[in-house]
């Protein structure tokens, strides 16, 4: 660009004037985000759960609600005939000049894009027009905030557990520890026996992020131990202990529990960043194989994890051949699902009409996915990432996938020259349908694994229970396995007939009242919406024998209203479960899991219960 043509190009006032106020739209939506994240400390210190779950749920719709009040008002202040091409293109200039010096410039670049969509057709989503790659770097941004994005201790000063001991009461959480010095001692053994820290390196120091990280009851403090050369991850899980007093859970060492801490199947964490960029470098430097977009998403900033993912698609996509198509499975009655092989991830697009018996519509699909994006995952439900008028290349599409969506989508579907534009779809993690799993595992007579997806697939379903979710559709096709060897766990993501579980009505079957009762192939006593009948799964799941020894060695009560029923009470009796994100039997103290209250002790699930 010449000097001569600068001055020309930025000689709108209005351009300006509209790049100022999109800015100020991300600010005032990331102050909220931030008073929100500053709030779930205060909801820790005081155990109160319920407002911390509500206010989890109510971040998330933050974003949309700002974007929302940022294009009303543009709407309002100018004409459509203001907000031309020329302007359009100087005002993401302007846009781009404002972002220097901004603490959080990839996250304003997001907030651009999603306000421009709203007012602009698809056809100017380009480079001109939007951010379809970042304009400004977030490498070295500095805070402006007393405390830096991370803290350093140095153990060779006063020892491995005085520099512990400091971590942790740096944060000044204001409620006491039970004993303090007691649980940090356990944490430097832990430490000690895993990274060897006791080795006196000539570098050695524990880095630590400055905020603490917030999900459901339990506060993390997230580090990496620098032992000479060797970097080594580690997250302090803090709860609520035996009288409300504050104790070290346990200390996390191993990368593949780190990993899952952070998974795509739980709540998002509360976090409070200055600089959220920094976060995930130090985060991506622990778990080097996780994607940026899953960082930023499980740091409650899903629309940037949208961002950033979408543009690894489209790089992915320039560097394949493989061609997209009908994902393998038993085929859904509500959702097209198709992927591309080559990519780990599958794509659903709600059907425009649905066989008998299912009676839904899209709005209500829509509800129950937007129910999972708000509540407690638990580590059982795959997260989704909604997107509306995805461009792919059609050539990349299969002649047969092409004929199932004219056919099974239509309206979803616009064929635009050489591409196709789907108008709403879900995206989510390619998973091995449990089906499959199990087949292949009889298949291959390895009883060992039979028995392994058996014991997931209903630990999934408990741990669904203990955040009042019921599954409705419990056939094994409608849950996918995740990871491999001891780390296989079974994940829930077909949503569309989802309840709680505390408006369920659990029932006994009644006894028939003659033989005719006995023939007959319908129900002769009344069925309402809501009720469940949980001694008819096995009718449907336990056809196959080997299935069924395992299913009634680990899981039978799941099939007697009793365990059910006690459950939906204890859930409205106000009693508020924490899934744990970490196997049971690391933790400092063993504790029972309150599934035991229902039926008889679960020692294998109790061992199983979250090694993920």
């Amino acid at each position: 660009m010449t000097q001569s043509t600068f001055p020309k190009l930025l000689s709108s006032r209005i351009a300006f004037d509209i790049a100022r106020a999109i800015l100020d739209g991300f600010d005032r939506h990331y102050s909220l985000f931030r008073q929100a994240s500053q709030g779930a400390r205060r909801h820790f210190e005081q155990a109160d759960w319920i407002a911390a779950r509500q206010a989890a749920r109510e971040r998330i719709d933050f974003y949309d609600r700002r974007v929302q009040e940022c294009v009303a008002a543009l709407e309002d202040e100018y004409a459509p005939e203001e907000l031309g091409d020329d302007t359009w293109r100087e005002t993401k200039l302007h846009y781009i000049g404002l972002l220097t010096g901004h603490k959080r410039p990839e996250l304003a670049e997001s907030f651009f894009n999603s306000v421009s969509c709203r007012i602009l057709h698809r056809s100017y989503y380009r480079n001109d027009f939007l951010f379809v790659r970042p304009a400004v770097s977030t490498d070295y941004i500095e805070t402006d905030e007393p405390a830096p994005t991370y803290r350093v201790y140095y153990p060779a000063a006063d020892g491995l557990h005085g520099a512990l001991a400091r971590v942790v009461t740096n944060f000044q959480l204001e409620r006491p520890f039970a004993d303090l010095a007691g649980d940090v001692a356990l944490v430097e053994a832990r430490m000690d026996a895993a990274f060897g820290l006791h080795a006196r390196a000539p570098n050695q120091q524990l880095q630590v992020l400055s905020s603490l990280f917030f999900r459901n009851q339990g506060a993390y403090i997230v580090g990496r131990a620098v032992n000479g050369s060797r970097e080594h991850a580690f997250v302090i899980p803090i709860l609520h202990g035996a009288g409300g007093k504050l104790v070290l859970d346990t200390v996390l060492t191993d990368p593949e529990q780190v990993t899952l801490l952070f998974s795509f199947t739980r709540a998002y964490f509360m976090v409070d960043m200055e600089v959220p960029s920094g976060y995930v470098q130090f985060l991506r430097g622990l778990m080097p194989r996780k994607p940026r977009s899953e960082i930023y998403t499980v740091l409650g900033l899903q629309k940037q994890g949208k961002t950033l993912f979408y543009r690894d698609f489209l790089q992915h996509l320039k560097h394949s051949s493989d061609v997209l198509r009908i994902a393998p499975g038993i085929r859904g009655m509500v959702m097209l699902v198709f992927e591309l092989p080559s990519f780990p991830y599958v794509f659903k697009a709600i059907k425009d009409w649905y066989p008998p018996p299912k009676e839904t519509t899209r709005e209500a699909i829509m509800g129950k996915y937007l129910l999972v994006k708000q509540h407690d995952r638990v580590g059982r439900m795959a997260d989704t990432l909604e997107y509306s008028d995805v461009a792919f290349p059609l050539a990349r599409f299969s002649e047969e996938l092409l004929d199932e969506l004219r056919k099974f989508a239509p309206s979803l579907v616009e064929i635009e020259g050489d591409r196709i534009v789907l108008r709403h779809l879900y995206i989510e993690r390619r998973m091995v349908p449990l089906n499959l799993f199990l087949a292949d595992a009889a298949r291959a007579g390895d009883d060992a694994l039979v028995e392994r997806g058996v014991v997931e697939y209903g630990n999934a379903i408990r741990d669904l229970v203990a955040a009042n979710i019921f599954p409705g559709d419990m056939l094994y096709k409608n849950f996918g396995i995740t990871g491999e060897g001891r780390h296989v766990r079974a994940v829930f993501y077909d949503y569309d007939e989802i309840e709680y579980v505390s408006d369920c009505n659990f029932r006994d079957i009644p006894a028939p009242r003659n033989e005719e009762d006995e023939m007959a192939s319908e129900p002769w006593y009344p069925v309402g919406r809501h009720d469940v009948f949980p001694e008819q799964f096995a009718r449907f799941l336990l056809g196959d024998p080997r299935i069924r020894k395992h299913f009634l060695a680990h899981h039978g009560e799941l099939l007697t209203r009793a365990w059910w029923q006690a459950h939906k009470e204890r859930i409205l009796a106000g009693d508020v479960d924490d899934v744990f994100p970490y196997p049971q039997q690391i933790r400092f103290r063993q504790h029972e899991h309150p599934d035991a209250a229902a039926g008889p002790p679960h020692s294998h699930y109790l061992e199983t219960l979250h090694n993920e």
